[in-house]
């Protein structure tokens, strides 16, 4: 699998490296900025691009805007954007189109290697993989905002953040200690309740939550 990474701090990009090598990914190219990013996801077209948000020359949001240009002009290819910080507006951006393949994880995620890379691979094979906190926020804000949020039982709340996530059924009764049949009840308990028409696609599934956990209505 060829990765496309970019990080302009030189140690946590040399250390990005190693870890993918190890895990078997080919690393296709690791820049440091937004120009050699653009660049690099034209010519070499990755299986998957990592990328951190914040990239030189501007130091804001380049490595965010370059990977969404990346793929207006490629739908479809898979971006998993790394932050320093919980950045609503970010995810939000990244999963707009509502095609998968798209993940947001905080950099405090590489330290565990197999989360990384389970991440990694979840994005590339055109799923979601989005960090908890990211869907904490989310959860929190919208159940302030919406009923049909608040009318869901803490034990749905605890499954769709997991779904949010990006887990299957099984993976989600895996950690909660329960039948994958309580989950699939569970779920369409939420799906009833947020009037979001349930679908065997586990990845359109999650976009739409995800959309709107934060559509404003």
């Amino acid at each position: 699998m060829r990765v496309v990474l970019a990080e302009d701090l030189f140690l946590l990009r040399d250390g990005l490296v190693r870890l993918l090598e190890a895990y078997g990914f080919e690393i296709a190219a690791a820049v440091e900025s937004g120009p050699e990013l653009t660049r690099a996801l034209a010519e070499l077209e990755p299986d998957v691009a990592v990328v951190d948000v914040r990239l030189p020359p501007t130091h804001t949001d380049e490595g965010l805007q370059c990977a969404l240009r990346a793929r207006r002009e490629r739908p479809g290819l898979p971006v998993l954007v790394l932050s320093q910080h919980v950045e609503q507006l970010y995810a939000r951006e990244l999963l707009a189109d509502g095609s998968g393949g798209v993940g947001y994880l905080l950099k405090d995620r590489v330290f565990d290697a197999d989360q990384f890379v389970d991440a990694v691979r979840r994005v590339a094979a055109g799923g979601t993989a989005m960090d908890p906190q990211v869907i904490q926020q989310l959860l929190s804000r919208r159940s302030a905002e919406d009923r049909p949020l608040g009318n869901l039982t803490p034990r749905e709340r605890e499954v769709l953040e997991l779904m949010a996530q990006g887990r299957s059924n099984a993976a989600i009764a895996a950690q909660l200690v329960v039948t994958e049949r309580a989950i699939a009840k569970h779920t369409s308990n939420i799906f009833g309740k947020l009037g979001l028409e349930v679908s065997d696609d586990d990845n359109r599934r999650v976009l739409a939550v995800l959309a709107y956990l934060d559509h404003d209505h």
